[in-house]
């Protein structure tokens, strides 16, 4: 599923670190010089009277010149507009929002791949006793009564089968398209070497060993996927000797679809 990424930001102004004021301050000072009152401009973009006088003070203030400026009664009555300094403040904020919305439109057409790394972030941050995680994507359901076969894709194009109860499959919100992760315990793994033939284990990662750790007993074995992933196994010492699992050594990882434990970022 392909997720559009859309960068959003605001301008903002501070003077010597204190804040003048954003979008909504200068679009009060427009909506001033087009009504012709604070009442009424005020009223035109959703502020109180109070809430627009607290912020002319404001900003007054820390231009150190007033913005408005009353403008006598005669013939067609008195009323507020904006001084040279205020309507120059107004035009160059807007000008600076539009080179601000090009530059955040430039932002996110360089930025697509953000879903992605965000997805992959979040499900960094995950804590687990597994040794194995997966990311990927839901190729297919297949839904049965009590159990779900899903079928999740991961990096180079393998793909993962899990069995979990319909009831976790709806809870988890899982439909094709959907991003979600894998976990498989290395204890779960069963390694083989040359043809396997006809076996009952859903899942066979093909790869070639790129790390042994030995122990006293038992021994990790990582083995690299085709596009980038690894998957690691923990074999006797006994096997992985009689196994000759060393670095370059293609080799099969076996596991049960009801060895995977699926989960989806939050």
């Amino acid at each position: 599923m392909v997720k559009e990424v859309a960068l959003q930001g605001e301008v903002w102004i501070t003077l010597d670190g204190k804040d003048f004021g954003g979008h909504q301050r200068v679009e009060l000072l427009a909506s001033i010089a087009q009504h012709g009152s604070i009442t009424q401009g005020a009223k035109a973009i959703g502020m109180s009277y109070k809430a627009a006088w607290d912020a002319i003070d404001a900003m007054n203030n820390l231009a150190g010149e007033p913005l408005l400026e009353r403008s006598a009664g005669g013939k067609g009555g008195g009323g507020t507009r904006l001084t040279h300094r205020g309507a120059q403040l107004v035009a160059n904020f807007r000008r600076i929002e539009y080179e601000h919305s090009v530059f955040m439109k430039h932002l996110s057409r360089q930025s697509q791949g953000l879903a992605d790394d965000y997805l992959l972030l979040q499900s960094m941050k995950m804590k687990t006793s597994a040794r194995n995680q997966f990311s990927g994507t839901v190729a297919r359901i297949k839904p049965g009564a009590v159990n779900d076969e899903i079928i999740l894709r991961i990096v180079g194009g393998q793909e993962i089968v899990a069995i979990i109860t319909h009831e976790s499959a709806e809870s988890l919100c899982l439909q094709e398209g959907t991003e979600a992760f894998a976990l498989v315990k290395a204890s779960s793994i069963i390694l083989a070497t040359g043809e396997t033939g006809k076996l009952s284990a859903r899942n066979q990662l093909r790869g070639t060993v790129c790390r042994v750790q030995p122990g006293a007993v038992n021994s990790e074995v990582t083995i690299a996927l085709p596009g980038g992933g690894t998957i690691a196994a923990t074999v006797t010492r006994d096997s992985e000797q009689a196994m000759e699992l060393e670095m370059g050594v293609e080799a099969t990882a076996l596991f049960k679809a009801s060895s995977v434990i699926i989960g989806v970022p939050i």
